[in-house]
């Protein structure tokens, strides 16, 4: 691929204004050589502006996402990619969340531009595990877990029940809940089915990855094995 449109596609500017870069000497090798439209080198080696060239397709990354910001490229307000460089929301292939966590629920989220492996990590058949931590407005009643781990609770407007949960009991209002589905707000449904409502959400975890030493509002890039721990088995 052309030095021009990749840099674009990674959400530098426009064609034009990439290939105004490169008139100007703001894209060279490491060493400060100026490189030209037409040369053909290694994307690891390119700095603008001395630095070094944004992660090429294939970027997948994870998010400590805070409350009140939005899983949206467009909606009004904070959005999550307003956490992000702000060319990221423009790279081609987009970067896209894997699922969505609501403005009022925290945690651990999954943006990536490799569209297989974001449908492979939503995708039923896989039942990755997503971990939230629930605070809770009332005591819980005791028969939850029994009832999240039957597999018969129909949630309000649905016909299918949803799959067995796991879910531990942390404090009187506190509870660590393991989904291996991703339906509509589907931890607030389920304990608005037993009676109980929500009043804060964490997403701890998304398989065998965890948000760690994370925090709020920072993120970094995922290496190969980071993303075999999502699949890791539960």
């Amino acid at each position: 691929m052309k030095l021009v449109r990749l840099i674009a596609n990674l959400g530098y500017g426009s064609r034009k204004q990439v290939a105004a870069m490169f008139r100007e000497g703001r894209v060279t090798l490491a060493d400060g050589e100026v490189l030209y439209a037409d040369d053909a080198v290694a994307p690891a080696d390119v700095r603008i502006d001395g630095e070094p060239l944004d992660p090429p397709p294939g970027l997948s990354l994870m998010l400590h996402k805070p409350t009140g910001y939005t899983c949206s490229t467009r909606d009004a307000g904070r959005l999550v990619y307003d956490l992000l460089p702000e060319r990221y929301r423009l790279r081609s292939p987009l970067l896209s969340t894997v699922g969505r966590l609501d403005r009022d629920t925290s945690g651990l989220l999954l943006l990536t531009d490799d569209g297989g492996l974001l449908h492979r990590i939503i995708s039923p058949r896989a039942q990755v595990a997503k971990v939230y931590e629930a605070d809770l407005a009332e005591d819980l009643r005791g028969d939850e877990a029994a009832l999240f781990a039957s597999g018969t609770l129909l949630l309000e407007s649905e016909t299918t029940p949803l799959a067995p949960a796991r879910l531990e009991v942390l404090a009187p209002r506190r509870a660590r809940l393991t989904v291996f589905e991703g339906r509509y707000h589907q931890v607030r449904r389920m304990f608005a089915a037993t009676g109980n409502h929500v009043v804060a959400l964490h997403r701890a975890a998304v398989g065998g990855l965890a948000l760690d030493d994370l925090e709020a509002g920072a993120w970094r890039a995922l290496d190969a094995a980071a993303i075999a721990r999502v699949f890791a088995a539960d």
